[in-house]
């Protein structure tokens, strides 16, 4: 129930007809009796750094998720930004903070990150395989690397993308081992499809999945099916994977503490979602 006491967190992308996050959030402010709610917005591109600024100047509103198309167009709109926005080049949370000032932070790469541990994995010592360097890869990209990772393999089509975040991680992670314009999946512990192949019917699939060990970790970010192709043929060779949903949920936990909510499980989380394919 929305009423005049409800503190409101914007959903800001374009277009929002994909958007799952309500679908999860709202359920549990529900659940647990918190009066929030989590509203889609879509805005386009033009419009988006003046309706942003609008949406700051209202009273209940507690904070922003931000998505596609405006991640990265958000560094430039906040106060300040974390570590992990940073080095990611784009931002997809905003904080409104009690002194007024917006506080921009990167959640994506620590869902992919605690989705992996929670699984069982190393993160420390491993080497990696980021294909996509746009922002949910960049995210991915530094998650790996503040957890501890010891390589990082990167690649896009965008050579200008691989090399902006190399240089982004080499300022914060100087030991960190880097190789740069590879998918080649041969000898990495974790691969990852950052990339959005995967979303349309008859898609290629990312990298060569015959070149994945079947001792590797593979994940995924695409969300439109819960098993994409990519992850049914890493499944085929024996590969533990994980499904992009559970990097949703598992950053919700860490969501909900940025904004100052009561905290909670993914599994919990995913027992109260309305989420379907």
């Amino acid at each position: 129930m929305i009423d005049g006491n409800t503190i409101l967190i914007a959903h800001l992308g374009y277009p929002t007809t994909t958007f799952k996050a309500p679908l999860i959030y709202n359920p549990y402010f529900e659940s647990i009796g918190v009066n929030a709610v989590v509203m889609p917005m879509a805005v386009e591109a033009d419009a988006y750094p003046e309706v942003l600024a609008a949406l700051f100047r209202l009273k209940n509103i507690r904070g922003a998720l931000v998505t596609m198309p405006h991640k990265v167009t958000t560094t430039g709109l906040v106060d300040e930004l974390s570590t992990a926005a940073s080095i990611a080049g784009s931002c997809n949370a905003v904080l409104l903070r009690p002194d007024g000032t917006l506080l921009g932070d990167m959640f994506d790469g620590e869902g992919f990150v605690r989705g992996v541990l929670r699984k069982g994995r190393q993160v420390a010592g491993a080497r990696a395989l980021v294909v996509g360097s746009g922002g949910v890869g960049a995210a991915i990209a530094a998650s790996l690397a503040g957890a501890g990772a010891a390589a990082l393999g990167l690649f896009d089509l965008n050579s200008a993308a691989v090399e902006g975040l190399a240089r982004r991680l080499r300022a914060h992670y100087p030991a960190l081992a880097l190789e740069l314009g590879t998918r080649d999946p041969e000898g990495y512990d974790i691969v990852v499809n950052a990339t959005p192949l995967g979303m349309n019917d008859g898609d290629p699939l990312p990298m060569d999945v015959s070149r994945i060990a079947p001792e590797s970790f593979v994940g995924e970010v695409v969300l439109k099916s819960e098993v994409t192709p990519f992850l049914a043929a890493a499944q085929a060779k024996g590969c533990q994977t994980q499904i992009g949903t559970d990097m949703l949920f598992e950053q919700i936990p860490a969501y909900l503490e940025f904004f100052g909510f009561p905290t909670t499980t993914p599994d919990n989380l995913r027992a109260i979602a309305r989420i379907s394919y």
